[in-house]
């Protein structure tokens, strides 16, 4: 508990690194649950997602960016607008750089945006379980020379090391202030937007080639009802459509037979039970919504 010595804090952290830099998995690691999609492929967060930490002595609101990176659609320079909008309003800003690649033109190019911020910045080393103790001594000396940062921390997510260091060290950046979010709430995201993540990040799983850049979701209608199966229980329709660019991409995520298309409702449906509570038929449909990611009106639709 908080004491005169200790006022309870409370604010926002950006995360923010180059696509791919572990932002996701750091932020769902700091919360205890799933608040962000995870996958291998670049550029897979493409909303800052808000995930809520809370401590006996302070909530910390965890803001996840999109990666930061040299856009080359009008989608990749939204997403940077994204990050900079974000970056001129929080308290601490993490700036993860991955311990298994070496620091690069990506890492450069985010130093550079961060010499206006005002905030403290916390550089965070990620991923150490996938490198050796002397690429992360040699990371963390790079990472250093990067940035005025007011803490350097080696930390694994996946392992869970050091998470608990992180959670102290950015709390304490914070402004003292009351909590901004109820005691049960780890996530400002809106059920719609939690679905269509979820079953992009299922299809990002089963499509490659250029299918995963051009590949977002929508739901189109939610619907819930008694379960007929279940006595008490509800059951919630959901239907919604996977928008790629494309006509030659149509057949990759449908596959042969439906077997793709079949296998993303498989995976996304498993992980929408778990988020709504409840039995959940999953009706996907695939689109072709040509070049999207340079339409304006088309990106307004998408919710980008």
């Amino acid at each position: 508990m908080t004491t005169p010595d200790q006022p309870y804090r409370s604010g926002f952290a950006c995360l923010v690194g180059r696509p791919n830099a572990g932002k996701t998995t750091l932020t769902n690691a700091l919360v205890g649950e799933k608040v962000g999609i995870v996958s291998n492929r670049p550029q897979t967060t493409r909303h800052a997602i808000r995930g809520v930490v809370h401590r006996p002595g302070g909530q910390l609101v965890l803001v996840d960016t999109p990666g930061l990176h040299k856009p080359k659609s009008l989608l990749g320079r939204r997403l940077n607008d994204v990050v900079r909008d974000t970056l001129s309003e929080v308290d601490v800003v993490v700036f993860c750089i991955p311990a298994d690649q070496p620091v690069g033109t990506g890492d450069r190019f985010i130093a550079r945006q961060l010499r206006d911020v005002t905030a403290p910045v916390v550089v965070v080393v990620t991923k150490t379980d996938a490198a050796s103790k002397k690429q992360v001594a040699e990371q963390l000396v790079a990472a250093s020379a990067l940035v005025e940062a007011a803490e350097v921390v080696p930390v694994s997510a996946v392992r869970g090391d050091q998470v608990e260091l992180l959670e102290d060290l950015l709390v304490g950046l914070l402004p003292e202030g009351p909590p901004l979010y109820p005691e049960e709430q780890t996530t400002d995201e809106d059920t719609d937007r939690q679905i269509s993540e979820l079953i992009r990040e299922a299809a990002l799983e089963k499509v490659f080639q250029e299918v995963p850049h051009s590949l977002a979701v929508t739901v189109e209608e939610l619907n819930r009802r008694p379960d007929p199966k279940r006595e008490g229980a509800e059951l919630v329709e959901v239907h919604a459509l996977l928008h790629c660019e494309r006509p030659s991409q149509k057949p990759m995520l449908l596959g042969k037979g439906g077997s793709v298309i079949k296998a993303i409702g498989t995976e996304a449906r498993a992980g929408l039970e778990e988020l709504l509570g409840a039995r959940v038929h999953l009706d996907l449909h695939v689109t072709v919504l040509g070049e999207w990611q340079d339409d304006p009106k088309k990106l307004n639709r998408l919710g980008y």
